[in-house]
């Protein structure tokens, strides 16, 4: 016997190693081992525990710096406002079940907040971000900590801020990685890019939505759309502001895209090659092929594309979808898709896009988007409803003296432009302040009418106030968002802040009540956090109401959000401690 084995033996019993033992000894030796094996089972029964046990939840902390960076693009050389000087900001990185802690510190000249577009915030609206509705801006020279959890999500999200129009350039990605040893529901690819989708504006931002606003009008649109921040080679001093993925032959690389442009829905596509989309808004989608995609500001989509194509440059482009007689900026962004190998020399083939009103592609398009439904990650949609709304959308006009015209274009849900506080909507519930908004936002239009008729071009006045609506803890609402032809029919997307939704049925024309809940998708409706309603038609969404706050509901074309296309919701909080909205922070912002 090894020395070290005799050793532990004579440890344990000297009859283990002796023959001359007593009974009176053996019999004791039969106790030792009896404990000792109930010993070593619960060491060994530890062990695997441990091994066992999802890897511990990782603190990811950011430095966020908003300044005033200079910036050049198009031949023109401007200050904008950045974070830590980039152009998109910094891709927040994290894990599902992370906790994320971003200081963010004010060094600009506006008082701003940002938002984490996507994150559930569970009982957390403090983090959310939304200017006056969760928190008060942070003022210059101050700070503030976003501090929150990562739960029950993975994917593509992003952030931007959430006040003015200082989102066109305070914007980037946020990456949420699967749990450790939990692969994607799709072959893994070899590679990842990020692709934040954009726009730019040679003049100062803020000018220019300050004098559209002092107008009475429009602002003037974006003079280019961008790719992480750079156009492409087709506008003018462009060259060294293109963005560029090297490749390799017979790999797969799955693009991660947000579209953080202003104003414009976006169609996107690579020449010669086609997508596999396999996620959007952070939620897995059972995946399908497609020659190009249609992404709306606030949405984000996976695709999946093998580079299996002859070896060359091929250009990514993205131009914008407007099928309503509205101006766009219609100006194509490119990034180049270049297999390792393949000189710059090389001219990069441009990809066909639909046509920039192709409204069957985008009908089609979303028709093919369904949650993946599967054990592990089910799709659970709301079949019973406590709560039935329908939000007219509609563009207005108001009376302004001093603007231009003497009237100020308005946008309202239910005819109501919501007015903005001077303080935080969820401050004030939380501490029952009174008098700064009242929970009566109408369940729906105070005045039925033939909402996609012939356009209407009289009695456009809208109603102004704060009004929002109170919703019962964990009911279960269904929203019926019903575009009109007030002025114009046009394509809106709404996002809705501290919730993802289910998008259970879309349809042209005037909802019907009665005919179009029998088409409902209630196995598979794709799931996510922002939704493109059709040009003169409606989008039908439903979601449970289990997070207690104060949540914004807005149109994602920014100039729509500040000409008033926004409410939000006020869930009340359930009966449970665990049910209840958290304590504020202690570095919360004042107004």
């Amino acid at each position: 016997m090894p020395f070290y084995l005799y050793k532990f033996a004579s440890y344990l019993h000297p009859c283990l190693i002796h023959s001359h033992c007593s009974l009176r000894a053996s019999s004791r030796l039969l106790r030792n081992m009896a404990k000792l094996t109930s010993v070593l089972g619960l060491l060994v029964f530890g062990f695997l525990c441990f091994i066992c046990l999802p890897a511990e939840a990782a603190l990811k902390k950011y430095q966020f710096d908003v300044k005033v960076s200079n910036v050049s693009r198009l031949c023109h050389a401007k200050q904008m406002v950045t974070v830590n000087g980039g152009f998109p900001g910094p891709t927040i990185y994290a894990r599902e079940g992370d906790r994320v802690q971003i200081n963010v510190t004010n060094y600009a000249q506006y008082n701003l907040s940002i938002h984490w577009h996507g994150l559930k915030q569970y009982r957390n609206g403090w983090a959310d971000g939304p200017a006056y509705i969760t928190q008060c801006p942070i003022q210059t020279g101050n700070s503030y900590v976003y501090d929150f959890n990562v739960t029950g999500q993975r994917g593509t999200l992003w952030w931007h801020a959430h006040i003015l129009w200082l989102r066109a350039t305070v914007y980037g990605a946020i990456v949420i990685l699967p749990q450790q040893g939990t692969p994607f529901p799709f072959p893994k690819p070899d590679r990842e890019e990020v692709l934040v989708l954009g726009e730019w504006w040679n003049a100062d931002v803020e000018q220019v939505e300050k004098q559209g606003n002092a107008l009475g009008i429009p602002p003037n649109m974006s003079d280019a759309h961008t790719i992480n921040g750079k156009p492409g080679p087709l506008f003018p001093c462009s060259e060294k502001y293109t963005f560029a993925m090297e490749v390799e032959k017979g790999k797969t690389y799955m693009l991660r895209i947000v579209n953080a442009a202003l104003n414009d829905e976006l169609f996107f596509a690579l020449a010669n090659h086609t997508f596999t989309v396999v996620e959007i808004d952070a939620v897995y989608t059972k995946p399908f092929t497609t020659e190009a995609i249609l992404i709306a500001p606030g949405q984000t989509t996976n695709v999946l594309v093998r580079a299996n194509q002859s070896p060359g440059r091929y250009f990514m482009a993205a131009r914008a979808f407007m099928d309503a007689p509205i101006s766009v900026d219609n100006k194509t962004a490119t990034a180049i898709f270049q297999y390792k190998g393949i000189p710059e020399t090389v001219l990069p083939k441009l990809p066909t896009l639909p046509a920039q009103n192709d409204s069957d592609f985008a009908l089609s398009y979303g028709s093919k988007l369904k949650s993946l439904n599967t054990p592990n990650y089910p799709a659970n949609v709301p079949l019973n409803v406590d709560r039935h709304l329908l939000f007219t959308v509609g563009l207005g006009i108001n009376p302004c003296p001093t603007c231009i015209n003497g009237t100020r274009l308005t946008a309202s849900l239910n005819n109501i432009s919501f007015t903005m506080p001077q303080t935080a909507l969820l401050q004030t519930h939380y501490f029952n302040i009174k008098g700064v908004y009242t929970p009566d936002f109408p369940d729906k239009p105070p005045t039925p009418f033939n909402f996609t008729g012939a356009p209407l071009t009289a009695n456009l006045r809208t109603n102004l106030g704060t009004r929002i609506s109170k919703i019962a803890f964990n009911s279960t609402v269904e929203l019926v968002i019903q575009d009109t032809n007030l002025l114009s029919v046009e394509s809106h997307p709404f996002h809705l802040h501290g919730y993802n939704f289910f998008v259970v049925g879309t349809g042209l024309g005037n909802f019907d009540p009665k005919k179009d809940p029998a088409k409902y998708n209630l196995i598979d409706p794709i799931e996510r956090n922002t939704v493109g309603v059709p040009t003169g038609g409606w989008t039908a969404i439903r979601f449970r109401a289990d997070n207690p706050g104060v949540w914004f509901f807005h149109c994602h074309l920014e100039l729509h959000t500040g000409w008033g296309l926004k409410t939000a919701f006020l869930v009340e909080d359930g009966p449970g401690s665990d049910h209840i909205t958290l304590p504020p922070p202690k570095d919360l912002p004042r107004c």
